[in-house]
């Protein structure tokens, strides 16, 4: 195990702009843990056979990795945790007593698939966070009402949020509050508050003509 581990779903080579295998890896993992609802798909084998199966390769050429990846980072960073154990009919006896270990993504796993663009279903799991969390409510309220309405905004919030902790800019994930935000800012969240500023400061005819700019050039 890891003595420090890192989450890497947004490393890329140094030679060229390209996630590297590990980042890969580690967001596909997350992503069926984000999306499979059945216990049987959230197991490393199932996991390994989904994600090969995408892949166009064979399974247990990356189940090593998929391994490596849920028990030295996912698991010891809280981002996954072992819900539950299934019963095998078949194997060496001890296993069957035992059974085999399904994965689920914690509080902080489901902020991590909200960073991805791989996921669709992001209202549900935007949902399913602020039910476990412990944020006030105007906050979560503003953030819910945000998505309505700009939602490539909110999750690009995520997205740098996310990556600003794999890249120890911030210590903890958790908790997701205006005060963590805060740390992330940056120029072009900077720009973007000064264009809905001064949105709203403008006639509803000059309102309309920004819109039609915008959308020419978008």
């Amino acid at each position: 195990m890891r003595i420090n581990p890192k989450l890497s779903i947004f490393d890329t080579f140094k030679t060229k702009n390209e996630l590297t295998g590990e980042a890969l890896r580690q967001r596909a993992i997350i992503v069926r843990l984000a999306t499979e609802s059945s216990p049987s798909l959230r197991t490393r084998t199932a996991i390994s056979q989904k994600i090969a199966e995408e892949n166009g390769i064979a399974w247990k050429n990356i189940y090593s990795g998929i391994f490596h990846d849920l028990n030295e980072v996912l698991l010891p960073l809280g981002i996954a945790e072992e819900a539950g154990r299934l019963p095998l009919k078949r194997g060496p006896k001890a296993l069957q007593e035992v059974g085999i270990p399904h994965y689920r993504l914690t509080q902080s796993g489901l902020l991590v698939a909200l960073s991805l663009k791989e996921i669709n279903n992001k209202e549900q799991l935007l949902t399913q966070f602020f039910s476990m969390s412990k944020s006030d409510h105007e906050f979560q309220n503003t953030i819910l009402k945000l998505t309505k309405i700009a939602p490539r905004f909110v999750f690009s919030l995520f997205e740098r949020y996310v990556k600003a902790y794999c890249t120890r800019k911030l210590e903890n994930i958790l908790p997701f509050n205006l005060a963590n935000l805060k740390k992330i800012s940056d120029e072009s969240l900077a720009i973007q508050r000064e264009t809905l500023e001064g949105f709203t400061r403008l006639s509803k005819l000059e309102k309309e003509k920004v819109l039609n700019f915008v959308q020419v050039i978008s």
